[in-house]
């Protein structure tokens, strides 16, 4: 089922999305303001034919939503050639399940790249397959420091206390010293996408 434009104009813009928010506005203004796009990156966008349309779906809980969407509203506000409309995950259900990381899991942020005749030309899911890797070795190095925390290794949902605790605490810290490199790789993911888009 695509995405017609009524529907995209149901969406919230990135102003609209941050009065929302009820959970890390102010960390969403802040990575909004420290993204630093490189300058193969703003030729990249400016170059583009014709703005492109951007459904993003998201939640103001989920952490590679708060990394990732202020790149891309960054980007939006640089060069004028991404025009986003947001949808929180969990009042859209049929957005999402059209989206599913692996067929299976409701992993967000969503990016679908849009043209102006609604065509979907792609979409990314999550976050960049490097950031992935480098969160899985810091896990790894974790349980290793902590044998006495042994469910470290397994999902952060059947966690204790403690090490949901330690293992968000240095992702968080991972987060923050990683940041532009991550925001590099997430951009470069999206441009390997539209380079092929555009190009069909």
């Amino acid at each position: 089922m695509a995405i017609s434009s009524e529907r995209f104009a149901q969406g919230m813009t990135v102003d609209q999305y941050k009065e929302q928010m009820t959970r890390n506005r102010e960390q969403f203004a802040e990575n909004e303001r420290r993204v630093a796009l490189r300058p193969e990156d703003r030729a990249f966008f400016a170059q583009l034919r014709q703005p492109l349309n951007i459904a993003v779906i998201t939640e103001d809980w989920c952490g590679d939503a708060l990394a990732n969407v202020p790149v891309l509203a960054r980007v939006a506000q640089e060069t004028g050639k991404l025009n986003l409309r947001l949808f929180l995950r969990d009042q859209n259900l049929d957005l999402i399940d059209q989206y599913l990381k692996e067929g299976k899991y409701r992993s967000i942020p969503v990016f679908v790249i849009l043209d102006e005749q609604m065509n979907d030309l792609g979409h990314f899911i999550e976050r960049p397959a490097r950031a992935t890797a480098e969160m899985a070795a810091l896990r790894t190095r974790l349980a290793v420091e902590h044998p006495e925390l042994p469910d470290l290794s397994g999902p952060s949902d059947d966690m204790s206390e403690q090490a949901r605790t330690l293992y968000f605490d240095a992702l968080k810290a991972l987060r923050a010293e990683r940041r532009d490199a991550w925001n590099a790789m997430l951009l470069d993911d999206i441009r390997t996408l539209l380079a092929v888009a555009v190009t069909r």
